[in-house]
């Protein structure tokens, strides 16, 4: 497998699992949404400044997630005891400056090419367990549900005021307005 200066790999087997729902389909859709407007990492994200070479394997999931195929054991990652196998990158820093961007269905090769462009020494990633985003997605499943009742409710509200407008007109037009006209 090439390797590169991030000391990543890039591995050629790829998994073939494939999701059956629908509405884990919809959170990992909503969680890529939210997540790419984001430019910082949250207070909750588990944020990693890592010098290089990272002493990380990286491999792509199906949807394009990069994911900690292997963490080198004396590496710089396992030095910092916060990197785990398994783990998902979510966000790397910018090519300078302290903004961080999504990682989330970018593919192994952006990622990698964002590590390897980064100025200076060292770079920071964003990594999540996969607990941590069972519980990020349900969040933000939770927040796009509470946000289409709040629009469903503004659209009735909206109908009823247009049905009370519309019934005064009418009466307006009878001449029948309270009793004034």
């Amino acid at each position: 497998a090439p390797k590169i200066n991030t000391n990543a790999v890039i591995n050629s087997s790829t998994s073939t699992t494939t999701s059956t729902s629908t509405s884990l389909y919809m959170a990992d859709d909503e969680l890529t949404k939210f997540s790419r407007a984001q430019r910082q990492a949250g207070t909750d994200d588990r944020v990693v400044e890592l010098k290089r070479p990272l002493g990380l394997v990286l491999e792509e999931d199906e949807n394009g997630n990069v994911y900690v195929e292997t963490v080198a054991p004396r590496g710089n990652a396992a030095r910092t005891g916060l990197v785990s196998e398994g783990d998902i990158v979510t966000m790397c820093s910018a090519t300078f400056g302290d903004q961080m961007w999504t990682c989330r269905g970018a593919g192994l090769t952006r990622v990698l090419a964002a590590i390897r462009i980064r100025a200076g020494p060292t770079v920071k990633l964003v990594f999540e367990s996969t607990n941590e985003t069972k519980s990020k997605r349900g969040n933000v499943t939770k927040a796009a549900k509470a946000a289409e009742e709040a629009r469903l409710r503004a659209q009735q509200k909206k109908d009823q005021l247009l049905k009370e407008l519309e019934s005064d007109e009418k009466r307006l037009k009878k001449g029948k307005f309270l009793g004034l006209f």
